[in-house]
């Protein structure tokens, strides 16, 4: 049974990080280098920065499978959409439709708040998250790259899905 819980204590901050460091190493080497994994888990998933960013309003939670933690997922209101920044799985439990129960309850969430549009950035090069995103409804908007310091890059598709 997949459940989707809000992430408010320092366990469940230091539960997400562990997660993180385990899903970006096994995910993203193929995509971009170790040095700007190891970056953005400390700018981005460390405890300090999951911290921070709730406190600037994004909202954290953590997803479980059969009581396993297995993925994190972020999410932070914008004027006119929800912006998910973060969707992240366990290898092991992907395709077992951890990611369409996450936007279905980001979908709730954004009709609750009289929203219709969700959107995300995506690494071009992240193949199977683009394919993933698509079969949910999701389309490319624009293409954009980030700086995000130390000599690192984001460069991404910007995708949207409308309800």
């Amino acid at each position: 049974m997949i459940k989707i819980q809000s992430a408010t204590t320092i366990a469940d901050f230091e539960c997400i990080s562990k997660l993180a460091h385990v899903i970006w190493h096994e995910h993203y080497p193929s995509i971009i280098s170790l040095a700007q994994i190891d970056y953005m888990l400390e700018k981005f998933n460390s405890v300090a920065a999951i911290d921070k960013q709730i406190r600037e309003g994004s909202l954290f939670f953590y997803m479980t499978y059969d009581d396993i933690p297995v993925g994190y997922t972020a999410i932070k209101k914008q004027t006119d959409f929800l912006f998910l920044e973060k969707l992240y799985i366990l290898e092991g439990y992907r395709g077992k439709k951890i990611a369409t129960a996450v936007i279905q309850f980001m979908e709730a969430f954004a009709n609750y708040l009289g929203i219709s549009k969700i959107k995300l950035n995506v690494n071009k090069y992240n193949v199977n998250s683009i394919s993933a995103y698509k079969k949910m409804g999701f389309v490319e908007t624009k293409s954009m790259v980030t700086d995000i310091g130390n000599g690192f890059v984001m460069d991404d598709y910007e995708m949207e899905m409308v309800f």
